[in-house]
């Protein structure tokens, strides 16, 4: 996959709990024409796919069909409305499904426990003590940047932390959860009583975003964690740029502009370390990349398959990072299970 980072996974929807956590009600949309997108001289070599195209695929077999669209989790209302043929794909369907059915009020407030239980730190220990100095210099500086408490993340684990500097940091860009593509869908699938099912629980989510399990080592995940807060403050100096690339990616369905803005090596402009430098954070991110892509892209292309065994006619939105990133996405993987792909 490449140096697909932490911030850049919560944009495209590598995750959704993020989205839960900022509500789901979708608000109105406007159907204004998206203004083209600022694009930095790096990536205006990229060019737009020919045709219009979207990260939308029917997936078949001999006698019955699947919609798969990839989705952006933090969008604005120049997303809206979507495009025609996806339109009219989703009013034919019967079922949608995403990632996770945060319309569920067993399941929303599951994922919230689940969190809180995984993403505090235990009593007495602060996360200026677990951090590294320059890693903790770093997060303060930016949080009095923002004008944002630091010590409101104190009790949390640095996975926790940077999924809240994340959420903030996006929030700030002007892109929000509740313009995201899944919880749009999900208030119209509810108004138009349509049946809303979950491809994941919340045990899945939370646990590939904290590296938490059965089998898992607390030590061990908070060295991750603080790995990928690391890389989510070097990730936010081009936040503004990543977005800005990230929309126009989606809009046009251009795939090699987003495999380019979530392959682009941040580095820390006075040590001018990179990422991935140690062979240590090497094994972080495959692990990371491993819990968040590899294992749910398997899960998530045996549950479509099944809709299709049983004759399903389902609407399936999961985050363009799973269709469109790496040889193992879910497209590919149904590919290989012999279904007919299309793309529209």
């Amino acid at each position: 996959m490449g140096n697909a980072n932490f911030l850049k996974c919560v944009i495209l929807g590598c995750l959704f709990i993020l989205a839960g956590c900022a509500g789901n009600k979708a608000p109105e949309v406007s159907a204004e024409v998206p203004a083209e997108s600022s694009v930095s001289p790096a990536l205006k070599g990229i060019e737009e796919p020919a045709g219009e195209k979207h990260f939308f695929w029917k997936v078949s077999d001999e006698n019955s069909s699947v919609w798969v669209l990839g989705s952006v989790h933090f969008a604005d209302s120049t997303f809206y409305p979507l495009d025609s043929v996806i339109e009219t794909a989703f009013v034919a369907s019967e079922e949608l499904a995403v990632e996770i059915n945060l319309n569920d009020d067993s399941t929303s407030n599951e994922v919230s426990s689940k969190m809180m239980q995984d993403g505090l730190l235990p009593a007495g220990v602060s996360l200026n003590s677990v951090l590294p100095r320059n890693v903790w210099n770093s997060l303060d500086s930016l949080c009095a940047a923002w004008n944002f408490p630091v010590m409101a993340l104190q009790r949390l684990r640095p996975w926790f932390a940077a999924t809240t500097l994340s959420a903030v940091a996006i929030q700030r860009a002007g892109i929000q959860a509740e313009y995201g593509i899944d919880v749009v869908l999900m208030d119209r699938a509810a108004t138009d009583g349509k049946a809303i099912v979950g491809l994941e629980t919340a045990e899945d989510q939370v646990s590939a975003l904290s590296g938490t399990g059965k089998d898992s080592d607390e030590s061990q995940s908070d060295s991750a964690g603080v790995y990928y807060l690391k890389t989510t403050l070097r990730e936010i100096a081009g936040l503004d740029s990543m977005v800005a690339q990230m929309m126009r990616a989606w809009k046009t369905g251009n795939d090699s502009l987003l495999r380019v803005v979530m392959n682009a090596e941040f580095c820390d402009e006075k040590s001018g370390n990179c990422e991935g430098d140690s062979e240590s954070e090497k094994k972080m991110k495959a692990d990371l990349e491993e819990r968040i892509y590899t294992s749910r892209n398997a899960k998530m292309a045996g549950s479509i398959a099944q809709f299709l065994e049983e004759d399903r006619n389902v609407f399936v939105v999961i985050g363009a990072a799973h269709l469109a990133l790496d040889e193992d996405n879910v497209i590919e993987l149904l590919r290989r299970k012999g279904f007919r792909i299309q793309r529209f």
